[in-house]
């Protein structure tokens, strides 16, 4: 019988659990000692369960299971941490979250940008479309307020929603971001998503003009740009 062949995803996987391990590492070096000590403290548990009630071998088998579910459990949510312990500050961040986010979204990093790098994203899911900004609040709120409307000239009757991510006053914290998209409404369905996505790409995208004064001689491209 000839041998089962290797899954050639496992080395890939085994490699990624490694990263992340040297993330949580060097973002918080008490972070893999305390996923082991989860597993192995509700591993004891059920042995100390076992040896009282004469079940040892059961629950010894129930409980290596279950420390193992609260292993990774514990190891997920501290690599959420550490990766928005490195994101946190950096730009483009919240476009970093919101692909990383599970469910039907469509993404689309830095639909408008600013010479001060404030930034606009935009994502499209069953809530509808969301604008997702980053920078200073007295800024970027008449930046979504412009990108509201440009989306809206092709998406008429979809809602959209406008999310100031950031640490001032009235802003959704990065930390705070995916969960504060899971909790909008679902407006749409599936077939609309796809079709809402379809008309926003007939949109042309803004390029944000460099800083400083236009060098002499140069001139504006011909053509589409005005």
């Amino acid at each position: 019988m000839a041998n089962k062949p290797a899954d050639p995803e496992r080395p890939g996987r085994v490699k990624q659990l490694r990263m992340i391990a040297q993330i949580i590492q060097k973002a918080n070096p008490k972070g893999m000692p305390i996923v082991f000590a989860s597993a192995l403290g509700t591993l004891a548990v059920f042995v100390v369960l076992g040896l009282v009630t004469g079940l040892v071998w059961q629950l010894i088998v129930l409980g290596l299971m279950v420390a193992v579910t609260v292993g990774m459990v514990v190891f997920g949510q501290l690599a959420q941490r550490a990766q928005y312990s490195m994101l946190d500050g950096q730009p483009g961040a919240a476009a970093a979250i919101l692909q990383s986010m599970r469910g039907n979204w469509e993404v689309t990093p830095a639909v408008a940008v600013t010479r001060d790098q404030d930034v606009v994203h935009r994502a499209v899911g069953y809530p509808g479309i969301v604008l997702v900004s980053e920078g200073p609040g007295n800024r970027v709120q008449k930046m979504l307020l412009a990108e509201k409307k440009r989306v809206q000239r092709v998406a008429v009757d979809v809602p959209v929603y406008d999310i100031q991510c950031g640490e001032g006053e009235g802003q959704v914290p990065l930390k705070k971001l995916q969960r504060h998209m899971m909790k909008l409404p679902r407006n749409l369905k599936k077939q609309a998503v796809s079709e809402v996505n379809y008309r926003l790409r007939a949109l042309p995208q803004t390029l944000p003009m460099p800083k400083g004064p236009m060098p002499r001689g140069a001139r504006m491209p011909r053509g589409k740009m005005r």
